[in-house]
């Protein structure tokens, strides 16, 4: 065991921080104030011999800065998984604080019962930062078409369809002019030029992506061996599920993109079968829209799609299909190891 244990709680404006001496049995308590990587670094200076230094801390948001200040220091860093660590802290019996979630991370951290996650490496974070920043465009640009075609409806004008074609705005000008009143025609005209930027925003962004699909190893194999995961959808599976020992069962893999159906209910509060919806929104959506290429006639398991979706609906179809892509993805991924995460 490390000579120093210890927990960080991490917030915006200050971490908190509880360490055990082994050898001398002393236990130390206070601040970092304010929160950020340059004041963290310097409080690190003060242990002599960083290498027989552990700290654990919850994998909030915080924690990659946390984390890569420890490891360039040349201390262990550990990350709790939330969730099973409020499990460990049992039933509440007094008011939550700071300092006590930081000598709840010492303490499951010195008895070796911290729920542990995986810290990836600096590359396989910046893929996910873009993977993030693109899903957020995304969702933001979807949502200023919807704006779109709601004011057309809204003004009685007639529907207009397909707007990613050239000549879209022309024509929507056109059709607004005759049918849309002078502040629709202003909500539209704003609609059109915030699409058009973040149409621009998300070529950049996807232009990086697919760059770094072609030199991780792991997506180059996704995307070779599985239908209907381009570049993108392999890229967000290979750095949230690679890497060597990350998941035991694909079942598991399957649980952590928030695909599994729950069958717990709170005493009828909500009804079961619904999605647990839990990990990385990121992930979710990309093996989805994966899942509903296989409504192609040519796809390799479009009978299996089309018999759920005439047993169901389109939408229970994609989703069993993007749980087989998980599954064979984590298949795949855990054949390779760590291998998935090297660049090429």
């Amino acid at each position: 065991m490390p000579s120093i244990v210890g927990g960080l709680d991490i917030h915006r404006k200050q971490l908190t921080f509880d360490y055990l001496d082994t050898v001398t049995g002393q236990v130390t308590r206070g601040q970092v104030a304010p929160a950020d990587r340059e004041h963290f670094r310097s409080w690190l200076a003060r242990f002599e011999n960083p290498g027989e230094v552990a700290f654990a801390a919850e994998a909030c948001t915080g924690w990659r800065y946390v984390t890569e200040e420890l490891q360039r220091a040349g201390a262990e860093a550990h990350l709790a998984e939330p969730a099973d660590t409020a499990t460990q802290r049992g039933k509440k019996k007094r008011a939550k604080t700071d300092r006590a979630d930081a000598r709840l991370m010492r303490d499951l951290l010195a008895q070796g019962r911290l729920p542990g996650c995986w810290i990836p490496p600096s590359h396989v974070l910046e893929c996910r930062a873009l993977l993030e920043l693109y899903h957020d465009l995304r969702t933001e640009h979807t949502a200023w078409v919807q704006r779109i075609h709601a004011v057309l409806f809204h003004q009685g004008a007639p529907a207009f369809h397909n707007l990613s074609r050239a000549d879209a705005p022309a024509e929507l000008s056109a059709l607004a002019s005759a049918h849309v009143s002078p502040a629709g025609q202003l909500q539209l005209v704003a609609c059109l030029r915030m699409c058009g930027t973040l149409e621009a925003e998300l070529a950049a962004v996807r232009r990086r992506l697919l760059s770094a699909a072609r030199h991780l190893r792991g997506a180059r194999a996704l995307a070779d061996s599985i239908y209907g995961v381009g570049p993108v959808t392999a890229l967000a599976l290979t750095c949230w599920l690679g890497g060597a020992g990350r998941f035991t069962s694909a079942r598991k893999a399957v649980r952590f993109a928030g695909l599994d159906i729950t069958v717990c209910s709170s005493d009828r509060k909500r009804p079961p079968g619904r999605l647990s919806r839990q990990g990385p929104p990121v992930l979710r959506w990309a093996v989805y829209e994966a899942g509903k290429t296989h409504a192609r006639a040519v796809a390799p398991d479009h009978a299996c799609y089309a018999a759920v979706k005439d047993r169901k609906d389109g939408k229970r179809a994609a989703l069993s299909e993007a749980r087989k892509i998980t599954r064979r993805a984590c298949h795949i991924l855990s054949e390779l190891g760590d291998d998935a995460l090297a660049m090429v």
